[in-house]
């Protein structure tokens, strides 16, 4: 009787397989690419979410985000500069709105300054915890910023300025309703004042009322053509007419300084166009002061009856 035999190297081949492959997987797993560090700040937004609430606004991008936790989790002041300068449109669309309802000798850049302090203002003070937007809670702060601004320059008081636009409103209404422009009777009656109450405001109206000169104004039949302020000012400094009197003045005293003996002429031309005193033109002269005194004297009241026959 034969016995085959036993297959042993097919049963021992299986455990060294379940081995292998163990160890294969094993190094596969240790050998799995490791992901990439994140910065500091994406770090801390992404892993904390309560530091999302509390230092980052809601409906921002990442990269804002991280610049917002930045900013309100250290104070960093490189943060700050760049969260400046992604609002700073924001100041521009605050300031134009504002700019509207002023005088065109304010300038609007002025007015983006002034609200630059508001931004600032709102940055420092803005509190993500409470989940509001941050442009919802920076606008009023830009506007208010700006009006405080304005309101420390002007002069005016503000009680002037509310009856100004109390009248200014009320002309405008009466103006669309009656189509013409209104009397100072139905002025009065639409502001619920008296004729005499109604000139004292415009009295006072009229002198905090101040305009650049170099503000262009309407003038002509229809109001087409503009002109600086300062070009229809008076120019007081010439006359035309003062010129030509003056002229001929001088020349009529001429006339009449030459019919003088020549003595008095010399004195005259000495003292009024030379600037010498008496002294002086009595040494040039050869005579005394009071000698000279007396020349004057005469040249004097011979020119002012020549010439008051010339008038």
């Amino acid at each position: 009787m034969t016995v085959s035999p036993t297959k042993k190297p097919a049963t021992a081949a299986a455990p060294r397989t379940k081995a292998a492959t163990a160890t294969a997987t094993k190094t596969k797993t240790t050998t799995k690419a490791k992901p990439k560090p994140r910065s500091k700040a994406d770090a801390a937004v992404q892993l904390d979410p309560r530091a999302v609430s509390a230092t980052v606004p809601p409906q921002v991008d990442d990269a804002l985000a991280a610049i917002w936790h930045a900013f309100k989790s250290s104070g960093d002041i490189d943060a700050r500069e760049r969260l400046i300068l992604q609002y700073a449109p924001l100041v521009k669309y605050v300031a134009s709105r504002v700019a509207t309802g002023l005088p065109a000798s304010v300038d609007q850049a002025d007015l983006v300054s002034y609200g630059m302090f508001g931004l600032i203002d709102a940055l420092q003070k803005f509190e993500p915890v409470r989940g509001n937007k941050f442009e919802t809670y920076a606008i009023p702060r830009i506007r208010g910023a700006i009006i405080d601004e304005l309101r420390a320059m002007d002069w005016v008081p503000r009680s002037v300025r509310f009856k100004q636009r109390e009248i200014e409103k009320a002309l405008a209404d009466l103006e669309s309703m009656l189509k013409r422009q209104p009397t100072e009777r139905e002025l009065a009656e639409r502001l619920g004042m008296s004729m005499h109450e109604l000139h004292e405001v415009i009295t006072q109206i009229s002198f905090v009322s101040v305009l650049a000169l170099d503000e262009t104004v309407s003038v002509g039949a229809d109001r087409g053509e503009k002109v600086s302020l300062v070009d229809t000012l008076a120019d007081k400094g010439f006359d035309p007419s003062t010129g030509v009197e003056s002229q001929e003045t001088r020349g009529l005293l001429a006339a009449a300084i030459n019919e003088l003996s020549e003595r008095e002429k010399i004195v005259v031309t000495l003292y009024y166009f030379e600037g010498l005193t008496l002294a002086e033109i009595g040494d040039i002269l050869g005579v005394t002061e009071s000698r000279v005194c007396q020349i004057h004297t005469k040249a004097v009241g011979v020119l002012r009856d020549q010439m008051t026959e010339y008038d």
